[in-house]
């Protein structure tokens, strides 16, 4: 529960200070008027004054101090009683009078900074659930366009993979066909050559295009199993370090030794790092700094991808993980929709944090296998 903070000590001094003061200048009149004008009740404001801020034990004080001064002014000033004891019981009883009102004073500031811990504590879990069912909410909305955009991704990609099929065969025969024609006169069919060469390339860039999709829309069952993340980072990062070299890109490791293992699909996971690793790249055409880090963080794994690129927009922060949206002239814009989907899947979560200029990181949450 979060403290509300009271008053400082030099408030609670100033306030000790000038309530002293106060009692003396109320006991100097009191004791000059003597008991004409009956000033007894405002002894009051200085012992309610100090109990209000500076605490119990001060008021307490303060109340003994006016209970004093009272008593003197008294004795002093006025004339005398008829039995000695009776101003003794005087002050006993404005005494006990300030020790009740202080400590009910008392007792009600604590009460009201208790209620106001109370009401800001729930105020901020409110606020956390409010934002937590938003989020989950958008994540419901998502996944439900994701099922509807996949299904209708894959019902596409079914259409035309098989006339996309039959278009490749034929370009096939069509080349064969070219190579008798040519051998036959002594021809040259560079040109042509040529213009096959690139209709068979945007062919195969049409059929990556649909198997990305059908990937997307058909995700297998994840196969899950006990994964140490050191042990298959080292070994994966160890696989994509001569790209890495060949894009001038320095590979930083930070993983522990003692992270527990996680529970996942090792197959589907690095599919997901393998995005964003080819995303970081890609965002350090010139070179730069990969760092690849793993710890625990609670009761789940947190593994961190960062690179010295050149960050993102506003605008592509903010659709990073919407499907279909790209920045890449050749790209499809599932990669990230699918990380997300695999993290998803295996009971994670994602977050990047970019600068413009700077650089992103991605961080990738992970439960750890049960028992870790």
């Amino acid at each position: 529960m979060n403290t509300v903070p009271g008053p400082s000590t030099i408030s609670k001094v100033l306030a000790t200070l000038a309530a002293v003061v106060l009692t003396i200048g109320l006991g100097l009149v009191d004791y000059v008027t003597g008991r004409e004008w009956a000033i007894s009740a405002l002894y009051l404001l200085p012992t309610c004054l100090t109990g209000w801020v500076a605490g119990r034990s001060a008021g307490f004080a303060v109340g003994a101090l006016c209970t004093g001064v009272w008593f003197l002014s008294d004795i002093l000033g006025g004339p005398a009683y008829q039995h000695p004891l009776i101003p003794v019981w005087n002050a006993i009883m404005l005494f006990v009078f300030f020790f009740v009102v202080v400590w009910l004073l008392t007792a009600f500031r604590s009460s009201h900074y208790y209620l106001e811990q109370t009401v800001e504590c729930r105020t901020a879990a409110l606020r956390s659930e409010i934002e937590e069912r938003k989020r989950l909410e958008h994540a419901k909305l998502q996944a439900e366009r994701l099922a509807m955009v996949g299904s209708m991704a894959a019902q596409v990609a079914h259409e035309i993979r098989n006339p996309l099929g039959s278009i490749s065969l034929n370009l096939d025969l069509i080349g064969e066909e070219l190579r008798i024609f040519v051998k036959s006169n002594g021809r040259s069919a560079g040109e042509c050559q040529v213009l096959l060469g690139e209709m068979r390339s945007q062919v195969l860039r049409i059929r990556q295009v649909l198997q990305e999709y059908l990937r997307f829309a058909r995700m297998p069952k994840s196969e899950r199993a006990v994964v140490s993340l050191k042990g298959f980072l080292e070994e994966k990062l160890n696989f994509v370090q001569p790209l890495l070299d060949q894009k001038h890109v320095d590979l930083r490791r930070t993983l522990d030794p003692n992270l527990p293992p996680v529970h996942a699909d090792a197959d589907q996971l690095w599919e997901a790092l393998l995005n964003l690793i080819r995303n970081a790249v890609d965002a350090m055409p010139d070179g730069g700094n990969l760092t690849v880090s793993a710890r625990r963080n609670g009761a789940d794994a947190l593994v961190s991808i960062s690179d010295s690129g050149h960050g993102m927009t506003d605008e592509e922060a903010e659709n990073l993980f919407v499907p279909f949206f790209t920045t890449k002239s050749d790209g499809t814009g599932l990669g990230l929709a699918y990380a997300q989907q695999v993290i998803s899947e295996h009971g994670g979560r994602i977050d990047c944090a970019t600068a413009r200029g700077k650089g992103s990181t991605f961080s990738i949450q992970l439960p750890l296998a049960v028992g870790a």
